[in-house]
This record gives C-alpha cells, sequence and structure tokens, in this order.
C-alpha cells in the first residue's frame, strides 16, 4: 500500500512492521513517537507523509499505527526504557503525545541524555497537570478565565459550593486522564464529586478548583510553541458527551470537527493574541519556557472568549481532523520547537474535516474487549485506531474508543455526509457512534 510515497505492509496476525518507511530517501531521519491512541496514530500519519523520515518508531502504538511505523512494546511512562531504546536505536527526533509521558519527565531526562525531543519540561507541563497553577498564571497575566477558589479540605469546599448558586464547576486539581471535571447541577452531585476527589482520591491525593460556571460554545485552539514563538493550528471542536444531543456521562471526545461558522476571524485573532500568545509570553516570564503544543480549551461567552482549561499537548480528537489539513512537512516543525530555531511559515489546505469516533458498548463505563472489526479496508477517509489489537489473525477492539474516522469536504454539511457513509462501512456488533457531530455548526 502506497501513502504519499511511503510504502507499508499490509496487516497480519504477527504484530507486521513495515519493513522500510520511505523507499525515495532511505538515508532520512528516524522519529520516535510516544503513545499508543488516535493522536498519537495521527502524529505517526502525518510523519509518514514527510520526505525527510525513513523510519518510524511508536511506543507502545496500536495495531493500525502498525502499518506505518515500527511498535515498540514500551509504555510511554517508562522514561529509561524509552531513553535506552532512542539511544541504542538512532533515535534522531522523539515526539511526545501523552500527558502522562510529560509530567513524567521525559522531556528532560531525554534532553540531559542529548536527545531531540518535541514537547514540554516537567515543569512547564504545569499548565496543564496544576489546575491551580494554570490558574494562578492567568489571573497573574490578565488571561480572561472564570473566577475560581482551590480548596484541599471536603468539609471547606462543600460549604463553600453550597453557598453559592449552581452549576457549580468542579476539577481535580492534577491529571485525570480528561475525567476530573463534573458539572454539578445540584448539592447531591457535588457532594458526591468532592467525595471522589478529596476523600476517596479516585484521581490521587491532591486539591480541586472550584470555578464559576460559564455558558457559550466550547472550541479548542491548538498551537505549537515554542518560547514566544507561537505558530497557531486550525480551530477545531469536540463532543465530550457519550450521546447525541450532548446527553451522557463525559467522555476523551466521541468526535470534533474543523471549520467553525460561531468563530469569527476577530475571535480568532483574540485568542491568539490574548490568550495563546500571553500563556506562552507568561511561561517564559515564569521561567518555564515551552516547547511543544499548548491546547487552549476556550468558551465564546456573552463576556467574551475565557479559557476553560489548558493542556500541554495535542488534544484527542482535536489532532486527528487538524493534522490532515497540514500541508507543510511536519518533521519540519517538530525539528524548529524541538531545537528552539524558527520555523518555517505553516500552509493549510482549505476546506475542513470532521471525525466520528466509534466506541466500545458501555463506554466511558465498562466495557467489553475483543469484539472483531471488519469494513475498514472499504473506507474511502482516514481511519485512525484509538484501541484496537490483533487477536487470532483478527483486528480486535481493546479499548474504550477504538475507532475514528475523518473525511474531508469543501464545507461541513460536505464532510458531514461523506463521513458518515463511511462510518456505516464499519462491521463490529460492539461499537457505538453519535449521529450527530458537529450540530452546532448548523443550528441557528
Amino acid at each position: 500500500m502506497s501513502l504519499g510515497g511511503v510504502y507499508v505492509l499490509p496487516i497480519f496476525d504477527s504484530k507486521p512492521q513495515p519493513k522500510e518507511i520511505n523507499l525515495e530517501n532511505c538515508l532520512g531521519k528516524t522519529v520516535l513517537v510516544i503513545g499508543g491512541g488516535g493522536r498519537e496514530h495521527a502524529i505517526v500519519d502525518a510523519l509518514s507523509r514527510s520526505p525527510q523520515v525513513s523510519k518510524i518508531y511508536c511506543a507502545p502504538g496500536n495495531a493500525g499505527i502498525g502499518e506505518q511505523a515500527f511498535n515498540v512494546p514500551l509504555k510511554d511512562t517508562d522514561v529509561e526504557g524509552l531513553k535506552a531504546f532512542a539511544l541504542e536505536h538512532g533515535v534522531d527526533l522523539t515526539v511526545v503525545g501523552p500527558e502522562a509521558s510529560l509530567a513524567a519527565g521525559i522531556v528532560d531526562a531525554f534532553r540531559a541524555a542529548g536527545l531531540k525531543i518535541f514537547g514540554h519540561t516537567k515543569a512547564a507541563t504545569a499548565i496543564e497537570s496544576s489546575k491551580e497553577f494554570a490558574k494562578k498564571l492567568m489571573l497573574k497575566y490578565g488571561i480572561p478565565t472564570a473566577s475560581y477558589r482551590s480548596f484541599d479540605n471536603y468539609d471547606e469546599a462543600l460549604a463553600y459550593v453550597a453557598g453559592r448558586p449552581f452549576p457549580a464547576v468542579i476539577k481535580y486539581d492534577g491529571l485525570a486522564a480528561g475525567k476530573g471535571v463534573v458539572i454539578a447541577a445540584d448539592l447531591e452531585e457535588a457532594r458526591k464529586a468532592l467525595a471522589d476527589m478529596l476523600l476517596d482520591e479516585a484521581f490521587g491525593k491532591g486539591k480541586v478548583v472550584i470555578e464559576d460556571y460559564l455558558t457559550g460554545p466550547e472550541f479548542s485552539f491548538l498551537c505549537f510553541v515554542d518560547g514566544e514563538r507561537v505558530y497557531p493550528m486550525p480551530l477545531s471542536q469536540d463532543h465530550k458527551r457519550a450521546f447525541d444531543g450532548d446527553k451522557g456521562p463525559n467522555t476523551g471526545g466521541m468526535g470534533a470537527y474543523t471549520g467553525l461558522p460561531f468563530i469569527s476571524p476577530g475571535d480568532r485573532d483574540f485568542a491568539l493574541r490574548e490568550i495563546m500568545c500571553k500563556a506562552a509570553s507568561a511561561m517564559v516570564a515564569e521561567g518555564y519556557p515551552l516547547s511543544g503544543v499548548l491546547y487552549g480549551g476556550l468558551m465564546k461567552t456573552p463576556q467574551g472568549i475565557k479559557v476553560i482549561e489548558f493542556n500541554a499537548r495535542f488534544g484527542d480528537p482535536e489532532t486527528e481532523v487538524v493534522l490532515p489539513l497540514l500541508e507543510s512537512d511536519i518533521f519540519d516543525i517538530f525539528d524548529a520547537v524541538a531545537t528552539g530555531v524558527p520555523a518555517k511559515e505553516l500552509r493549510w489546505t482549505e476546506g475542513v474535516t470532521l471525525g466520528v469516533v466509534l466506541a466500545s458498548k458501555g463506554y466511558p463505563g465498562k466495557y467489553d474487549k475483543g469484539c472483531p472489526i471488519g469494513g475498514l479496508d472499504a473506507i474511502g477517509g482516514r481511519v485512525y485506531h484509538m484501541g484496537t489489537a490483533f487477536k487470532d489473525g483478527n483486528l480486535v477492539t481493546s479499548g474504550g474508543r477504538v475507532l475514528m474516522v475523518v473525511s474531508g469536504g469543501k464545507d461541513l454539511a460536505d464532510a458531514r455526509e461523506m463521513v458518515y457513509a463511511e462510518v456505516a462501512k464499519v462491521r463490529c456488533d460492539n461499537l457505538f457512534y453519535r449521529k450527530d457531530i458537529a450540530h452546532c455548526a448548523f443550528e441557528k
């Protein structure tokens, strides 16, 4: 199979690996991607189109990533193991996907060993790993966000929430794999959330941040950042709720799209200037310069655009709809940010993208694994694997979110029609998906 000048072997049961990644440039660069979900598959896919890259490793990878990279059986937080692998295999550049790897200090360790790596230091990752740190930073540097207070005592937190209007936004201060935010509609929901976070320590011992509840459409702004140099990507919006109509529990994301009609060019310019660039400058001033991706989870409120959260890495599933629009060689931007030199101007294709996540029934609660998947060979759009594996020669489910199908189009109506036609080709009895991705763009 040929992918833009890249040759890869078809999938086989014995964990297939591509023998050569760029036959036209066998002396090209070797890249290691850390992670094993849909975000990392999108990164690998973008790197596979670079004429500068001849070999891609991915740790730990997944069944779909194995079509375009050599999967490496190392956990994304095994810093010493990953460092040893990179040194032994002559890796020219490492790209970090998950926040857990950044928080484990992988960038610090790689740099100390003389290895080039794209991602933030452990100290800079605090912009995501500590909600309190991020809120203090925004308050100090005048970055618009909701008012807040933080607590490490359950009784004090409950008393504060009880004396305020609902809904109440309750966030665990540290990393929680996208599950540490609760919008409590009443005191009982707030009580349960606070008990989970502070008494039962569901995500570990720590604090909670309680914020004012904001209203308005949310959107995601991803930027490559190197110190005070900020390179914006197309805006996107993801859908966190499990079911149509934005109902059901929060998930890691059930779909995303680009081309947001409710965000004007002026809105984007404000968000870039007053939020993303200000945050980058603030981190430099604090002595924690960024050197990777800054993700702004933003909301267009009646009072203007405000920050809901910052993340220190590519968003998932936003990455899967943003990177297919990149015309520039992604290796150039990764390499420039990792080495601290100005990058070439990024080029983005015209048009929009829309992606739909197929998840295991029961997700984000309990779900079965090992269910056979078929029909992917018939799909014309991009298919990013999120939680897949091989078992007895068959592609099977191995996670909550399993696949993401992405299609492009001249407009959102075109992209949505195409993507749902492709999703219908997937054969698996244990998958479900939302049928209203991008509904905000079509509602008057």
